[in-house]
C-alpha cells in the first residue's frame, strides 16, 4: 500500500523490489534449475556467440520491458527482471523511483537491439525503476546490432554454447538455405563432431578428385552427395527413430568411423575380398 509520501514509498519500493529478488533466487535453488536462469544476459558473449555484423541507429522508440534481457556491463547489480541484487544502487534507484512517482520526465534510456532482444547501455535503474513500478514500456536510443545467427531460442547464459559452436559450425561448413536449415543437433557439442565429419569427407573427396575445393563447395557436395542420400537411406530403414536427421547421420558416420579404426582395410583385405566376391 502507498502512504502517499514519496520517500517512504520509495524506500518500500527498492525494499520490496529487493526481497522479490531473493525470493526468486530461492525458488530457482528449490526447483533446481540452473544458476543463470536468473541472471542477465552479457550482451558481448551473446554477440560473440551469434557472430557480429554491423551496426546501425535507429533513434528513439519505445520498446517492451520485457525485451530487454540483458546488459553491457552491469550484469551483478541487477537480476534478469532487473531487480536489484544489492544495496550499492539503493540510493539513485530511490532518486529515480521519486521523480517517477511524481511524474517528472526521466531521459531515455540506451540499448543495443539483437533480433528482438534488448540490452542496456546506459539506464539500468530506470529500467529497474520502471518494473517496480509495473510499466510495461519505456523509451529508448535504440542501436541495432546485426549477427551471423539470429538470438531464436536464446533465453539463459547457457543457451549460448549452442549458438557459439553453430557459428563456429557454419564458419566450417557455410551451408545456406534448406541445407542449413537441415541440420539440427540438441547436444552443442555434436555440432563440432559434425565439422570433423564434413571436412574429413572433404578431404577424402579432394583426394579422390586430385584437386582442391573451397570449404563452400565442399559443404554444398557433402550435403547433396553424402548428407541427404544417407538420411534417405536411415527413413528406408526406419532408423531416424526420435533423432533429427544431422543426429542420425552423425551417429552412422561415428559408426562407421570406429568400424574403420577397428578392423584393417589394408590392400592385402581388398585383395582377398576381390578374389572371393561371395563373402
Amino acid at each position: 500500500m502507498e502512504t502517499g509520501f514519496g520517500q517512504v514509498d520509495a524506500e518500500y519500493d527498492f525494499l520490496r523490489a529487493r526481497r522479490r529478488a531473493v525470493l526468486s533466487r530461492l525458488a530457482t535453488w528449490l526447483r533446481r534449475e540452473p544458476d543463470d536462469v536468473s541472471e542477465i544476459l552479457p550482451f558481448d558473449e551473446v554477440v560473440d556467440a551469434l557472430g557480429r555484423t554491423g551496426e546501425r541507429r535507429l533513434g528513439l522508440r519505445v520498446i517492451d520491458l520485457d525485451s530487454i534481457v540483458g546488459s553491457v556491463d552491469r550484469t551483478h547489480d541487477f537480476d534478469r527482471r532487473f531487480r536489484p541484487r544489492n544495496q550499492r544502487t539503493r540510493e539513485r534507484w530511490e532518486r529515480l523511483a521519486r521523480a517517477q512517482r511524481r511524474g517528472e520526465t526521466i531521459p531515455p534510456i540506451d540499448v543495443y537491439r539483437v533480433g528482438g532482444l534488448h540490452f542496456v547501455r546506459d539506464g539500468h535503474h530506470r529500467v529497474s525503476v520502471a518494473h517496480a513500478l509495473g510499466l510495461r514500456s519505456i523509451e529508448a536510443r535504440v542501436t541495432e546490432v546485426t549477427t551471423k545467427l539470429a538470438p531464436d531460442g536464446v533465453v539463459h547464459r547457457g543457451d549460448l554454447i549452442i549458438k557459439d559452436l553453430r557459428r563456429v559450425f557454419l564458419e566450417r561448413v557455410p551451408l545456406t538455405g534448406a541445407a542449413l536449415d537441415s541440420i539440427v543437433v540438441r547436444d552443442p557439442w555434436s555440432y563440432a563432431e559434425l565439422s570433423e565429419t564434413v571436412e574429413a569427407w572433404g578431404f577424402r573427396l579432394m583426394q579422390h578428385e586430385n584437386r582442391y575445393l573451397d570449404r563452400a563447395t565442399v559443404a554444398r557436395r557433402w550435403w547433396s552427395e553424402e548428407f541427404l542420400p544417407v538420411v534417405r537411406m536411415l527413413r528406408q530403414a526406419d532408423l531416424i527413430g526420435d533423432r533429427t536427421d544431422a543426429e542420425a547421420y552423425l551417429q552412422l558416420a561415428c559408426q562407421r568411423y570406429r568400424l574403420m579404426r577397428t578392423h584393417r582395410w589394408d590392400d592385402e583385405v581388398v585383395a582377398r575380398l576381390r578374389a572371393d566376391p561371395g563373402n
